[in-house]
């Protein structure tokens, strides 16, 4: 390694990768990314968007934006899945077993995608923005999934 330079944590890698991975979002509103470890290996990742096959928002337009639905309320009101949902069914579609790793997500999960991070055995988030959702962070406490903020690091010269 060269001198002066710096390699990020691996908590700060995956963080980087998630933001990368929500530039592939279609929603309006936010783009969020996700991404799945385990042992320091990816195991999916997943952006917001429409289901396969469906129209996206940025095609068609935004029916929470048209209706005026705050965010964090009236989840159903949207085309799009989650990411972090996105990277869950993609595990699943690929037979990858999630079951004590890790998520790295942009965003704070809501509190639909808690139950289904609960549920998949999915034992620590590091989320770098807030989200409207009290009932997420309550259900992931009470189910003992690990909840960290991320501060991206001063990268140093780092790439």
């Amino acid at each position: 390694m060269s001198a002066g330079r710096s390699r990020p944590s691996w908590e700060s890698y995956f963080m980087q990768i998630t933001a990368l991975v929500a530039q592939r979002s279609t929603c309006l509103r936010r783009a969020v990314g996700a991404v799945i470890v385990k042992d320091k290996r990816i195991l999916a990742t997943g952006y917001n968007g429409a289901p396969s096959g469906a129209q996206h928002c940025i095609d068609v337009g935004c029916l929470r934006e048209r209706l005026k639905v705050a965010s964090g309320e009236r989840h159903e009101l949207c085309r799009a899945i989650h990411a972090e949902q996105n990277a869950i069914i993609q595990a699943a579609y690929l037979g990858v077993s999630i079951q004590g790793a890790t998520l790295f997500c942009t965003n704070l999960p809501c509190a639909i995608c808690a139950k289904m991070i609960i549920n998949a055995g999915i034992k620590k988030i590091y989320y770098q923005n807030a989200y409207a959702d009290p009932m997420s962070q309550e259900l992931l406490a009470e189910a003992g999934v690990e909840v960290i903020h991320f501060e991206p690091e001063n990268q140093g010269g780092a790439p």
